[in-house]
């Protein structure tokens, strides 16, 4: 959901106002199964902090076995991608430091706040708030104090701060000093590919992220394997009962260090939780179904167009990986089938990215 549009959702809720209740794919005929690392070849150099992915095939999305899926990770389907670099990390509070230094680039969250443009993206009649509140800000995780008894109603645990944003991620109060090896949050899909361009570098797409995620393992569930007892020891997710409490099993109650835990097969870091990170493709709840019926997919984009029927007023990409927030009593989605729907303007405290590089 975007940024903005969950800050009206926020105050409307408030209010008593509003209750919370494919581009140019290339299909070839299915064929044997490939292994997961096609290399026929020496493997290039990769650029520094990178890692060389050497491509190959895989099932895309969540057996009908995993019960812990959402209908939009299914049905699998076979993918094929061609090799390609990405960066062993999430980008850094650092990295994206040194960008805005060069640049003066401003992020979304630290722009004001246009009702103009935000209102053609909720529904008709929908009020406008006062001015003190149309500034700029993001949403910031904040813990509650009781029970919750519907996961369901993110208003309980999400709250609109003024002045959050990548620099200031707990609110205007807080700071980055210190947590420069952390994944910078707080960015919009534009922020983050704004720093793409910067770098000569690009978003991955859904396929090449996921397929990156699974470290050459084909069938299993997280970047480790199905091993479900190692995931505190693995991955950055929330660890205790969510929203209420964390007992930092994991080491963590938000942001990790990136490099914090183990590498996946391939030597990439935090492809589960930690923080939520961008992919190029539209999301299409009916994406999926329609993948599977052209066969083996070659280097998929994702869907054509948007759609999503819970959000149609907003234009949605896919965001991949899962979150310091994830836990299996919420949305388990440390698995790398995973993915969410999140809007083009959306950059709240558990939202980074890594990039990829073409191989020339």
């Amino acid at each position: 959901m975007s940024l903005h549009i969950r800050l009206i959702a926020l105050l409307l809720i408030g209010q008593g106002l509003l209750s919370i209740s494919c581009k140019n794919e290339k299909s070839v005929t299915a064929g044997p199964t490939a292994s997961s690392s096609d290399v026929t070849q020496m493997a290039p150099d990769p650029p520094e902090d990178m890692v060389y992915i050497p491509g190959g095939q895989f099932t895309m999305g969540a057996p009908e076995s995993d019960r812990q899926a959402w209908p939009h990770e299914k049905p699998a389907h076979p993918v094929k991608v061609t090799p390609f670099f990405i960066d062993k990390t999430e980008v850094t509070n650092a990295q994206f430091a040194a960008f805005t230094a060069a640049t003066g680039y401003k992020t979304i969250a630290e722009r004001a706040i246009d009702w103009e443009a935000l209102k053609t993206q909720v529904p008709p009649g929908t009020p406008k708030p006062h001015d003190s509140v149309l500034q700029p800000g993001s949403l910031v995780f904040k813990q509650p104090e009781q029970p919750v008894a519907n996961l369901q109603d993110y208003s309980q645990w999400w709250i609109w701060k003024t002045g959050a944003n990548w620099r200031h991620p707990k609110g205007p109060e807080s700071t980055i000093e210190g947590l420069e090896d952390h994944p910078v949050v707080h960015i919009a899909y534009e922020d983050a590919v704004a720093y793409c361009e910067w770098v000569g570098r690009r978003l991955p797409t859904e396929a090449e992220w996921e397929f990156a995620a699974r470290g050459g393992l084909l069938k299993e569930r997280y970047p480790w394997g199905d091993d479900r007892e190692k995931l505190e020891i693995s991955n950055n997710s929330w660890t205790g009962a969510f929203p209420m409490s964390n007992d930092q099993e994991d080491g963590f109650i938000t942001t990790a260090p990136v490099a914090s835990y183990p590498p996946n097969g391939f030597g990439l870091y935090d492809m589960a939780g930690n923080v939520w990170e961008w992919t190029s493709d539209w999301y299409n709840s009916n994406y999926y179904a329609r993948a599977l019926e052209q066969g083996i997919l070659e280097d998929p984009e994702g869907a054509s167009e948007h759609y999503n029927p819970g959000q149609p007023y907003v234009l949605q990409k896919v965001v991949k990986g899962g979150s310091f927030l994830c836990s299996d009593s919420y949305c388990a989605s440390y698995r790398v089938s995973a993915r969410m729907a999140t809007d083009l303007d959306s950059g709240q405290q558990h939202l980074g990215f890594r990039t990829v590089k073409d191989i020339e």
